[in-house]
């Protein structure tokens, strides 16, 4: 087809000395998305993309068929207090979740429906929080993707709004003391309080009476300490200990403190230190037994569970529980009582493939398995505050919706408590794990997946993450089947920087180490070429957040090795990342362009600054989304532009710049249109038919 002009976009002449690099950055106008340029350089882009994609075949068969898998719904697992549940469930028609309750005898009624609010779509349910009696409910809820959360209180018993709105409550943990009278939360300060710039920084722990103004609320924790601080708060169940978490942005590692409520007031409680300044992620759960219970990866980067008497919390004083072990990570736990012998359920990944264990209370010996469905993913393991013998998890796999598990450690047997509500017709599909060997001789595992009986050289996508200690496991997807029923491979690297193999595999993918990720990913690219699956030019990476980092090094570093790239809500431009969003809370992933040796390695692989004008680059797709609070567009924006200006081959460079949405939660019709332009795009330029 004849291409499009691409849009004119001005270079100008900007070269900084950084640490005795000259640096240029010809499109550093983009970053201003109010300058009436950008916004018709933005408004050109559109043009272009809707006129490429319009001559592209395929893109209604996807849609159609992404829509109609995606008619499964889904399920959350119950939390249970007092005697109620409360879960989320997604109908097939449901363009958001809708949370309910449901009393003792079943009856089901919602509490908040996100549509019934805002028929638009553009509101979303952030997090919820059940008061310890069930009485009454915190929900944080945004507009329009930008994940500005503002916490409402509710009746749950009349569902009627009562406290609300409270702003400033982005990723706010809710703990509530016992009876429902007050509860500790996080709270940015206001703009007026903190330098320019600073907005998204600067959080504290507040204790919020109910019924009272928040001016009135009491701070309790975070003066004078690290800007980028996210800090987590919990209350044990009967509301006796406080635990307060700091962690300097995005870092594997907290502080953590403990306050006995007995002893000292609420509003003054009287923290004592259990860990500062020690390189490991620990969280404590004071059991119903009266022992402290404790989740660490100190000493132990695939974790253990240690055991103490909570007045002696220190790590002096654990013993271990449930010792780390030399294969599987261990991802989660719960503590059945109500048995003559009480134990522990474990949750494990094994190269990302979930399994539980349980185990005797009192020695730690394992005693026997759960029963799960099949080889897939466990979510969170969920049990009754006052305790008990059941336990509830949510299971999916490649071809599973989401279910919820109901494990009864009385007859040792798992049932289904809860299905997604669609009936769908899912295809059959292969996956197969295989392991292959990167750059530096290190094994990567991943996962491949196919029609039953696929051979030779197909279309592929290769997706991947390699971040932040995230495990790429099995899930259902409508975007994967839909890809492999029309006859593509679908392949998911496990790479470092995830969390599949624990937390030396983390960090054996950031800071100074990020190159490895690459390197995994271009290693997982030809194995899979050299494995008859797909050829160079059937190839296409995907990949979104910290994996639109990965495709934009790849597609720089790798031109050659790949037909098609889409890189979605990417991070490009690693000199000045920090700048933007919540950039500068991830410094402890990536590095700071302040300090000279990291600075070097950043713009080492910096994709932005890695474009090269000659180059045969590979079509590339940026899909990014106007209202993103965490990853500013700018950074496809000014990389689309480099791109466009550098190319040499005949391959297109899209942007696709979408309004009214963010980072995270969307409505389902627009992940349905998303996903069909991005397989539409794929698909065409690695050549499946559709």
């Amino acid at each position: 087809m004849t291409r499009q002009p691409y849009p004119p976009a001005s270079r100008d002449d900007i070269v900084e000395n950084l640490h005795g690099t000259p640096v240029s950055d010809p499109y550093r106008w983009l970053e201003d998305p109010d300058d009436p340029a950008t916004e018709g350089w933005l408004a050109a882009q559109e043009k272009l993309f809707a006129a490429e994609m319009s001559a592209l075949p395929g893109r209604e068969a996807f849609r159609s068929r992404i829509a109609e898998l995606l008619r499964s719904g889904s399920v959350g697992a119950p939390v249970w207090r007092g005697n109620r549940a409360f879960f989320t469930r997604r109908t097939p028609d449901q363009e958001h979740a809708v949370l309910y309750t449901a009393d003792p005898g079943g009856a089901e009624r919602a509490l908040f429906d996100p549509m019934a609010i805002d028929p638009t779509g553009l509101t979303t349910l952030d997090a919820w929080q059940p008061d310890k009696e069930g009485r009454l409910l915190a929900y944080q809820v945004s507009v329009g993707g930008d994940e500005e959360s503002s916490l409402y209180l509710m009746d749950v018993a009349t569902g009627e709004r009562i406290e609300g709105p409270i702003d400033r409550c982005r990723y706010s943990p809710v703990a509530w003391l016992p009876g429902g009278e007050a509860f500790y939360y996080v709270r940015r300060l206001p703009s007026t309080e903190v330098p320019e710039g600073e907005e998204q920084f600067h959080r504290r722990v507040y204790l919020h009476r109910v019924g009272t103004s928040t001016e009135d609320d009491v701070l309790i924790f975070g003066e004078g300490m690290e800007k980028t601080n996210y800090y987590g708060v919990a209350v044990s169940r009967d509301g006796r200990r406080l635990q307060i978490s700091a962690s300097r942005g995005t870092a594997p590692r907290n502080d953590l403190w403990v306050a006995d409520l007995s002893a000292s007031t609420p509003d003054s409680p009287e923290l004592t230190v259990v860990q500062e300044g020690v390189d490991a992620q620990t969280a404590l759960h004071f059991g119903r037994d009266g022992l402290l219970y404790v989740f660490t990866d100190r000493d132990a980067p695939r974790g253990r569970i240690c055991v103490t008497d909570p007045s002696e919390p220190l790590a002096e004083q654990w013993r271990d529980l449930i010792p780390q072990d030399p294969e599987a990570v261990l991802t989660d736990y719960a503590i059945l009582d109500d048995l003559d012998r009480p134990v522990m359920l474990v949750g494990w990944t094994r190269h990302a493939i979930s399994e539980i264990t349980v185990h005797d209370l009192a020695t730690g010996e394992r005693v026997g398995e759960v029963p799960t469905p099949g080889l897939g993913t466990i979510g969170g393991i969920t049990e009754r505050p006052e305790g008990g013998h059941e336990a509830w998890f949510g299971y999916t796999d490649n071809t599973t919706p989401p279910t919820i598990q109901r494990y009864d450690a009385r007859t040792g047997e798992t049932t289904l408590w809860a299905a997604s509500p669609g009936v769908v017709e899912v295809p059959a599909v292969h996956t197969e794990q295989v392991a292959y060997r990167s750059a530096d001789g290190t094994e990567v595992h991943m996962l491949v997946i196919s029609k039953p009986g696929a051979e030779g050289p197909r279309p592929t996508i290769l997706y991947g993450y390699g971040g932040f200690g995230l495990s790429m496991s099995p899930g259902y997807s409508a975007s994967i089947l839909a890809w492999v029923e029309a006859g593509g491979a679908y392949a998911i690297a496990q790479l470092r920087g995830g969390g599949e193999e624990g937390e030396e595999w983390h960090r054996a993918g950031m800071l100074a180490n990020k190159q490895n990720v690459f390197d995994d990913l271009h290693a997982a690219a030809e194995h899979l070429i050299a494995t008859g699956i797909t050829t160079p030019d059937r190839l296409g990476i995907s990949g979104g957040s910290n994996g639109g980092l990965l495709v934009g090094a790849a597609l720089t570093q790798r031109p050659d090795l790949y037909a098609a790239v889409v890189c979605s809500a990417p991070l490009l431009d690693m000199v000045r990342y920090e700048l933007f969003g919540l950039g500068a809370t991830w410094n402890v992933e990536y590095g700071s362009a302040e300090k000279p040796d990291e600075f070097a390695w950043l713009h080492a692989y910096s994709p932005y600054h890695n474009v090269r004008e000659g180059v045969s680059y590979p079509a590339t797709l940026f899909t990014v989304f106007q209202s993103d609070t965490r990853v500013h567009p700018l950074h496809a924006w000014k990389t689309c532009a480099a791109l466009q200006h550098a190319q040499a081959g005949d391959r297109p460079i899209l942007l696709r710049n979408e309004t009214e949405v963010g980072h995270g939660a969307r409505a389902v019709s627009r992940t349905v249109e998303l996903a069909a332009d991005q397989l539409t795009f794929l698909a065409h330029h690695t050549g499946l038919a559709v």
